[in-house]
């Protein structure tokens, strides 16, 4: 992946309105930053609206930036709050809801089903290179207010203040929504890797070596 060799003159050159410092910084981070705004809205095509609206945005306030922050944080923050600018246009319809996805009771008050880390946040699952994959298409699939507080809590590692600002939302409803998206990615985590676990299982009782 390519890197700035000098990051403050670069910043020099943004500053002084430099084509060669603008081409740049769509080399070096659109990538990422184009997978950021992806990963809030979902469409290829907002997600291209994003990135162009942030770009716009953070060259118009280049001449605050004042370099507590490197670069590329502080573009993929001005990233994730258009993004987040784009998903509050998309708030007059009903949200989506994932009671289906949340964990069932009995009548004795014992879950239905049997599962253990239902609640954990998506940065520890994500840790297990094997299952990273799908769990970003397992966040994919929730309704946007919930996949946006778990992006922000449990990937971005905002604080439950900074998110509520920034959802305007009380802290109260963050920490609900955090914990119903937490069970709902696990159930959905579980679904697709059900499967996967089961085969493990007869190979290893057949003693036959998995990959």
């Amino acid at each position: 992946m390519e890197e700035v060799a000098n990051e403050a003159a670069l910043v020099v050159a943004l500053k002084n309105g430099e084509e060669w410092a603008f081409e740049t910084v769509v080399r070096v981070y659109g990538g990422r930053l184009l997978a950021v705004a992806r990963r809030y809205v979902r469409c290829d095509e907002d997600a291209s609206d994003v990135l162009q609206s942030a770009y716009l945005s953070a060259f118009r306030a280049m001449a605050h930036f004042e370099g507590s922050a490197q670069l590329s944080t502080w573009l993929h923050r001005i990233v994730v709050n258009t993004a987040l600018m784009k998903l509050r246009t998309r708030r007059r319809k009903p949200e989506e809801s994932i009671d289906d996805l949340l964990p069932s009771f009995q009548e004795d008050g014992h879950h239905v089903e049997q599962f253990s880390d239902w609640a954990a946040p998506a940065d520890v699952i994500m840790e297990r290179r094997e299952t990273r994959q799908t769990v970003r298409s397992c966040i994919d699939r929730l309704p946007d207010g919930y996949r946006t507080v778990l992006l922000l809590r449990d990937i971005e590692e905002r604080s439950t203040q900074e998110v509520a600002d920034l959802m305007r939302l009380t802290t109260t409803a963050v920490k609900v929504r955090l914990h119903r998206a937490r069970q709902a990615l696990s159930t959905l985590l579980r679904q697709e890797l059900a499967p996967e676990d089961q085969g493990r299982n007869v190979r290893q009782q057949a003693g036959i070596k998995g990959t």
